[in-house]
């Protein structure tokens, strides 16, 4: 009997746990979403804008990006995994629902109920499949780069090649108060590469066909 009741009692705590765990996942509304962005189109929404720490690049386009990797990526930004003073800032200025309704907007963002033609992925050079192969990209960033397979993950195809050369290399950076990026799978894809081995692995993902988009947007809409 008091084996049954133990049983019970930890089935009882167990659902008590899956119940609480989903109703922490905040639920993210895309029209709310397009009312708190103004902090973002500033650099999000021009085309070819540059930032300039640590160096000049790109900044990523996210119209078309995954929501949950927009929210995951804002968390890292807040809890400090990502080290950068500017979206850390903008990243403690949101609460969890301006992070879930600012990651579904952008989610939809841009994208054409018009389906597009397939089109056959760009295959790499004999170089660079060598490289995608030691770092298993494919195995997380899925097919052409575009399909991850943890929505948590992001969809890397089309994607700036200097960001994610920048991106690369800030998984290598460690003891900056200011900028690297901490995260355990990454930071051991990364280090296995020279810079000039990430670049090139940089070049061949952002030659791909992309779901990802710069929408020109206006503070004065």
């Amino acid at each position: 009997m008091n084996k049954l009741l133990t049983t019970v009692f930890a089935f009882a705590v167990a659902s008590v746990t899956a119940l609480s765990a989903q109703a922490q996942e905040v639920k993210g509304d895309a029209k709310a979403g397009e009312k708190k962005i103004a902090m973002c189109i500033g650099c999000h929404g021009i085309k070819g804008y540059q930032a300039t720490f640590p160096e000049v690049y790109k900044v990523p386009m996210i119209s078309g990006q995954g929501a949950k990797y927009i929210t995951s990526a804002l968390g890292a930004y807040k809890k400090g995994d990502r080290k950068h003073p500017t979206m850390r800032g903008i990243a403690d200025s949101l609460s969890d629902q301006d992070v879930a309704d600012v990651a579904a907007y952008y989610e939809q963002h841009g994208k054409s109920d018009a389906a597009l033609p397939a089109k056959a992925a760009r295959e790499p050079s004999a170089a660079v499949a060598e490289l995608l192969k030691k770092g298993a990209c494919v195995s997380c960033h899925g097919d052409n780069f575009s399909k991850p397979i943890d929505p948590s993950y992001p969809r890397i195809a089309g994607q700036h090649s200097d960001y994610l050369f920048v991106a690369l290399k800030s998984y290598k950076t460690e003891g900056n108060s200011t900028w690297g990026r901490a995260n355990g799978v990454m930071g051991g894809v990364a280090k296995q590469f020279s810079n000039n081995e990430l670049k090139l692995l940089a070049g061949y993902v952002a030659s791909l066909d992309s779901e990802l988009k710069t929408v020109p947007q206006s503070k004065f809409r």
